[in-house]
């Protein structure tokens, strides 16, 4: 009974504070697994985690000896993290501190017409089995990307974009990088992904979309040199086998503003009656 009427007493004295206070705790550690996942630094963190676990339980027992084992050992762990996984604790901070891209779902808008002709040039892409990189800015800057390449500041035609690519052409080795409506460089390179789970059959391109993407919020379009295979990564994730209608569809539901499509389907039923 003492028991129970400890517990009754604690929670009687829980304040609203309280719960805020752990409820933005249990918050951060949610997106810190979340932006860890899939890394070498997560496997840290669970073993990190169990090492905890374990000191605590020594300190309930009384083990002195093996309690202060394991507060050293925390102590150089703590360093030795830092400094090893340096590239992901920098990626998730990169990430965290989006801000608005994490808590908000407002969309870039793009111009349908650019959209239809980067599906355009995917499509003609994938049928002659030639490879292309395609990175679509968002709310996180390129600009240390697009300096790594060749500037166009050029509209996007379906024409240009393929010309781009064809091999053996001064710009068709590394990505193409488009700011809002238009191709802001091309030649460009970029950060590959050491994620260990990649797909063996995937090569340095597809490598290179995930890095990109686990950097930034941007979108990237990738065609297989090798089998023609349209693919889209997005946050460190790859989604393969679009055809032509399904990208489209991809890129107008994550790029073009769902308001503005709505009005040009009322406008064109209403010229259809005028008709």
């Amino acid at each position: 009974m003492n028991f129970l009427e400890n517990i009754i007493t604690s929670l009687m004295l829980i304040r609203v504070t309280d719960i805020i206070d752990i409820a933005i705790v249990a918050f951060v550690i949610y997106k810190l697994f979340s932006l860890l996942r899939n890394t070498r630094a997560e496997q840290v963190l669970k073993g990190l985690i169990f090492v905890l676990f374990f000191a605590s339980i020594a300190d309930i027992l009384n083990l002195n000896t093996v309690s202060w084992v394991m507060n050293q050992f925390l102590t150089v762990a703590l360093v030795f993290i830092i400094v090893v996984f340096q590239p992901e604790l920098r990626s998730a901070l990169e990430r965290l501190g989006r801000g608005r891209s994490l808590f908000s779902s407002e969309k870039i808008q793009r111009d349908e017409r650019s959209i239809d002709e980067l599906v355009s040039a995917m499509s003609s892409l994938s049928r002659q089995k030639i490879g292309a990189l395609v990175v679509l800015e968002r709310e996180v800057g390129l600009s240390d990307i697009i300096e790594s390449g060749t500037k166009l500041d050029s509209d996007i035609s379906s024409e240009l974009l393929i010309n781009i690519f064809i091999p053996n052409t001064p710009l068709h080795d590394g990505a193409v990088i488009i700011r809002k409506n238009t191709i802001a460089a091309a030649a460009c390179y970029l950060p590959l992904s050491s994620s260990n789970t990649i797909a063996k059959e995937l090569g340095t391109r597809h490598r290179a979309a995930i890095g990109i993407s686990e950097k930034s919020d941007c979108l990237v379009v990738i065609v297989s040199e090798e089998t023609g295979n349209i693919s889209v990564a997005e946050n460190g994730k790859i989604n393969r086998y679009f055809d032509e209608e399904s990208l489209r569809i991809r890129l107008k539901n994550e790029l073009v503003n769902t308001d503005d499509l709505l009005k040009k389907e009322k406008k064109g039923e209403v010229n259809e009656k005028e008709k």
